[in-house]
């Protein structure tokens, strides 16, 4: 008798089920259900996008799949999963998101408010500011706290806009910094795996630069 290896796995998207998990009630079954149906997924995804963006990233990047780990009531209102150079955690450093909302899909560069260094970047940012501006595509979104689903499309802001943004992810403790695309549950993108790492991967890599102004600044 032969031994016979299975296939290896390959992502397939996402499908309704995974954004209905966030209608479970309870924090345990929304968090079995987010174990069950979502991580494994994540896993495909972002192993495949952290190998894919390390040659542009100019370093090794690591995958983090969120655990939620300190929440003891209230079940999660999204979950995701982060790309770092760091091995370790990826809340301390710039880096790169793809989650779900019940309603959307996000990829997001991010710059969230436990990163120590976010004075540094914002002055990076605010003293290159035309470089920053054209770098970010028109059809992108920006959000300044990634616990909301509400985002700014960047086709709205002027320079004014962008520099009072910067200024108070500067300014203030709790503000944020995340640039990138929703993507609607039902779009059929979400649902072709292939297609949707290649997406995922190419505004990813739009966003490089910023992640690199910022990486410097570290």
């Amino acid at each position: 008798m032969h031994n016979t290896s299975e296939a290896p796995s390959t992502f397939e998207g996402f499908r309704k089920a995974d954004f209905e998990t966030f209608h479970i009630e309870g924090l345990e079954g929304r968090m079995e259900a987010i174990q069950n149906r979502i991580q494994p997924k994540f896993k495909l995804i972002g192993e495949e996008l952290a190998a894919r963006l390390s040659p542009s990233a100019g370093r090794e990047m690591f995958l983090h799949i969120s655990k939620h780990a300190r929440r003891t009531v209230n079940p999660p209102k999204d979950t995701w999963l982060a790309i770092c150079h760091n091995k370790r955690g990826y809340k301390a450093h710039p880096h790169f998101q793809l989650g779900l909302f019940d309603d959307h899909l996000f990829l997001w560069f991010a710059l969230i408010y436990e990163l120590p260094n976010k004075s540094a970047i914002a002055s990076a940012y605010l003293n290159d500011l035309d470089k920053l501006v054209d770098a970010v595509p028109q059809d992108y979104v920006l959000s300044a706290d990634h616990m909301q689903k509400a985002a700014v499309p960047v086709a709205s802001m002027d320079k004014a806009q962008w520099r009072e943004t910067l200024v108070r992810f500067r300014d203030v403790k709790k503000a944020e910094l995340l640039i990138g695309k929703h993507i609607e549950a039902g779009n059929k993108l979400v649902q072709d795996g292939p297609a949707l790492l290649r997406y995922a991967e190419l505004t990813f890599e739009s966003l490089m630069p910023l992640y690199r102004m910022a990486i410097s600044q570290i």
